[in-house]
């Protein structure tokens, strides 16, 4: 292979060495041919002046053309054609340097002639010029006759170079060839390598004894860091990625890092600030919040010698940390509001009849509106214990097969009331299955859903229960023809207190609790939710049991 390389380079060689020699004769029979036209222009014209136009009609050179042109283009005379039929050359280059210099050279294709040639004119005394033009082919007949002693010369030395080389390098590795490097203090070979071959044999210990403790290393690092949920990135000064762990690159959502810079993979003003401020030998630390996940960033000077020169990132998820004291605020803003709002009426209500002197009528409305608010704050304090008691899964009551259908039917029958305010129709669609559960739980969950969907239905609208098994599920599908939920609200319809449309839900007496009882009676029973909502169209909520609920 070697060989065939030397040799394809050697005719490399040979070829440059041919098109350089072709080049430099090119030229200089190029000048050669206008320094004779040059010369033969000057006689012609000089006979042309004595002897007049027939001197021309005498030549009969084809190889050349004359044309004698007047200071205007006009063609007088010309060797090759008829003047008469020819264009005007006033345009020429060689006739408008003739004019301006006494004398002009170009190289051009003819379309006369249909080949490239060669022209000179030159300006006689009378002021009209005299042009003449060869033939390029010429100096291409002439080259290629070269090309082949040319070549064969070049082959010949290049050849006996190749070679002369290959004998004097054979003689020179060949001892080289011949050493043993993987035992290098036993060889025998030039005197003058004996302190490398030394050399060479301590360096190799010392490399596979280090090469093996950073192998071993290196694992045990990778083994670390690959475990860790964290992510883990370390940089050097300039900002090169030294090393990573794939939790890193699942924080920064990016499948693998092809940039050696570590602004590549995280463009953000709040990174590179970090960066900055590691890298400047300061403890930097900050947390970012996107859709669905929160990070927080830690990084941490590298210093050796006083000297920052590089930096540690550690990414932590702490998504469930905030999202639990995000929940924890809600949760405690939603229900002071919330129990406020009832003792706030309850209160006034008493402040007034204290006085004793309020008339017995009014004393008749503003009992009930005490009562009605103490029954507002019993079934909150009611809805808050269950969701307490779901969460711990604290309930202590026994399971059971529950029939859905029939469920269904006397939570229908307990809305039916509720339902005639608006003419809404409710139906019960399917067939007895059973689920083994909690009763009063599963009551709560389909009480709820069938409520929400009175609640905030149309009038004359429809709510349909329908109980039926899907792929080894039972499942339970609420549907109605209300106002629908928007599609960036349906994620959180099932927050504790979260309610779609506060002004509605305040008005009809919604506190936000009820989808969070659903979801987490579902959680309770190993059960799948399925919300599907279109704005003025409906929703539609689909809860899955296993056959086998326990």
């Amino acid at each position: 292979m070697n060989l065939l390389f030397t040799v394809c380079g050697f005719i490399a060689v040979a070829f440059v060495l041919i098109a350089l020699i072709m080049g430099i004769l090119y030229e200089c029979f190029e000048s050669q041919i206008i320094n004779e036209l040059k010369r033969e222009a000057e006689y012609i014209s000089i006979a042309v002046e004595n002897e007049g136009l027939n001197y021309l009609s005498d030549i009969e050179d084809k190889n050349e053309r004359i044309t004698l042109i007047a200071p205007d283009g006009t063609v007088i005379a010309d060797t090759a054609a008829d003047a008469g039929s020819l264009e005007n050359h006033g345009s020429r280059n060689e006739v408008k340097q003739a004019i301006k210099d006494g004398s002009g050279t170009s190289l051009r294709y003819s379309n006369t002639l249909t080949e490239k040639i060669v022209y000179y004119a030159v300006k006689m005394k009378d002021g009209n010029i005299l042009r003449i033009s060869t033939r390029y082919r010429a100096i291409a007949i002439v080259l290629l006759g070269l090309i082949h002693p040319i070549a064969f010369v070049i082959l010949i030395a290049l050849l006996f170079s190749l070679w002369l080389c290959h004998r004097v390098s054979v003689r020179l590795v060949e001892p080289i060839n011949g050493l043993d490097l993987e035992h290098p203090e036993k060889n025998e070979t030039y005197e003058e390598l004996t302190p490398l071959l030394k050399k060479n044999s301590n360096q190799r210990k010392t490399i596979d004894k280090q090469l093996k403790d950073a192998v071993q290393m290196q694992e045990e690092f990778r083994l670390i860091t690959e475990n860790m949920n964290e992510g883990f990135l370390v940089i050097d000064s300039k900002m090169r990625i030294l090393t990573y762990n794939s939790s890193a690159m699942k924080f920064l959502d990016i499948s693998e890092t092809e940039s050696e810079s570590i602004l590549s993979v995280n463009r953000t003003r709040e990174f590179r600030k970090m960066i900055e401020y590691v890298l400047s030998g300061e403890r930097y630390e900050y947390e970012t919040e996107s859709e669905h996940k929160c990070c927080q960033f830690i990084a941490n000077p590298v210093f050796s010698e006083g000297q920052t020169i590089g930096a540690v990132i550690v990414i932590f998820d702490v998504t469930e940390s905030v999202n639990r004291e995000k929940l924890r605020r809600e949760f405690t803003s939603n229900v002071s509001h919330e129990l406020k709002t009832p003792l706030t009426s309850i209160s006034g209500f008493a402040e007034i009849m204290k006085n004793g002197d309020t008339p017995s009528e009014m004393v008749i409305d503003f009992s009930k509106s005490i009562y009605d608010e103490a029954q507002r704050l019993i079934s909150l304090v009611s809805d808050i214990m269950k969701i307490s008691e779901l969460d711990e899964k604290s309930v202590v009551y026994e399971k059971e097969a529950v029939d859905l259908y029939a469920l269904s039917l006397e939570i229908a029958e307990r809305l039916r009331t509720e339902a005639d305010k608006k003419n809404i129709k409710i139906n019960v669609i399917g067939d007895t299955v059973e689920v083994i559960g909690v009763r009063k739980i599963l009551d709560e969950m389909i009480y709820n859903l069938c409520d929400n969907a009175v609640k905030y239905n149309r009038d004359n609208g429809i709510v349909d229960i329908i109980v039926n098994t899907a792929e080894n599920k039972v499942k339970l599908l609420v549907r109605d023809t209300g106002i629908g939920i928007p599609s960036v609200q349906q994620n959180r319809v099932f927050e504790r207190f979260y309610r779609v449309d506060k002004a509605r839900s305040k008005s009809i007496g919604g506190i936000g609790l009820g989808l969070a009882i659903v979801k987490h009676g579902a959680l309770y029973h190993n059960a799948e939710i399925n919300l599907e909502s279109k704005e003025n169209v409906g929703t539609s909520v689909s809860i899955f049991f296993q056959n086998d609920v326990v």
